[in-house]
């Protein structure tokens, strides 16, 4: 590692020159489309490094992509023009209740047991992937921290809640309106999420994190003259438009949001909003069979009292 890192400090080193000593690995090469850096984007795109977990999780998931697809399509008789016209309604259901947790006949959950199995695998294999990314490149793996936050979430609703449930219908289907209606079914099941508290929070957190970037964003914009981008290079200078920045903030809000402590913020608002809302889908149907009825007896919702009888 030490070696690869070996660089000169009097230039930037180019991507060849991080993480690897060689070209192995990489697949294709760089291109720029010029009209997106008018729009003050990146237009490079490529190479692209594969690698081994890389491999695996496309691997992984293209064998769930082609079982999802190729169900659905069984499900229209293989008329393309039907699957395309119901694609957002079809679905891979889990299997019903009456099963278990065992593995059910193919057309009878059996698909999304196996389906799911290998999206898991994908899920995890580009977790290990960015990690090891990180770690080649000499950067901390705070991507694949805050990948985690998704990955509880998915863990939480398609794996350890039915197991906990002992039942693997509790799953949501693989399917567009599946997914929607089974969030609205759960919600409605026990009692309303409106109530229950760790939902609260995951919104909280969703909308938070979408303001504090939208902040970020828009005062790095604005600031773009004085060069506010190359934060890195502007946080300890005098007069920069970081400063201007930490300035603006400290005299709106009272509080110095700098260029670190807002992108610290918006990972834990971004990370918690997952957390958090696995922990109210866990919850929920374990030990709160009814969020409304709980909200009453925690105090944060008024008791609901049968109206005046007429006179």
């Amino acid at each position: 590692m030490a070696s690869e890192l070996r660089i000169s400090r009097s230039r930037t080193p180019v991507d060849i020159e991080l993480g690897a000593s060689s070209r192995r690995g990489r697949i294709g090469g760089s291109f720029h489309v010029g009209w997106m850096e008018k729009l003050g984007l990146d237009g490079q795109f490529g190479p692209y490094y594969l690698g081994f977990w890389n491999t695996i999780a496309l691997i992984m998931g293209s064998l769930f992509t082609f079982i999802w697809l190729i169900v659905m399509m069984g499900q229209v008789n293989y008329n393309p023009v039907a699957f395309v016209k119901y694609f957002a309604v079809l679905q891979i259901d889990p299997p019903p209740a009456a099963y278990g947790l065992s593995f059910a006949p193919l057309d009878k959950g059996g698909w999304w047991l196996i389906s799911t199995f290998f999206l898991t695998m994908s899920i995890f294999a580009w977790e290990v992937f960015i990690w090891t990314r990180a770690r080649a490149l000499g950067l901390r793996p705070y991507l694949a921290y805050g990948f985690t936050g998704a990955i509880i979430l998915y863990l939480i609703i398609y794996i350890i809640r039915p197991i906990v449930m002992g039942d693997w219908s509790e799953a949501p289907p693989h399917g567009i309106k599946g997914l929607l209606d089974w969030t609205n079914n759960v919600s409605v099941r026990y009692g309303n999420f409106y109530y229950n508290p760790f939902h609260m929070l995951s919104i909280f957190f969703l909308l938070g994190s979408t303001v504090l970037l939208s902040m970020h964003g828009a005062t790095i914009w604005a600031l773009e003259k004085y060069a506010a981008h190359e934060e890195h290079d502007e946080i300890d200078a005098p007069g920069t438009g970081t400063e201007r920045a930490q300035l603006l903030w400290r005299w709106v809000m009272g509080f110095n949001a700098n260029a670190y402590s807002i992108h610290l913020w918006a990972f834990w608002f971004a990370w918690l909003c997952g957390v958090t809302g696995a922990i109210g889908v866990i919850l929920s149907g374990t030990l709160v069979n009814d969020w409304f009825t709980w909200s009453i007896e925690a105090g944060i919702n008024y008791p609901q009292n049968p109206p005046a009888p007429l006179p």
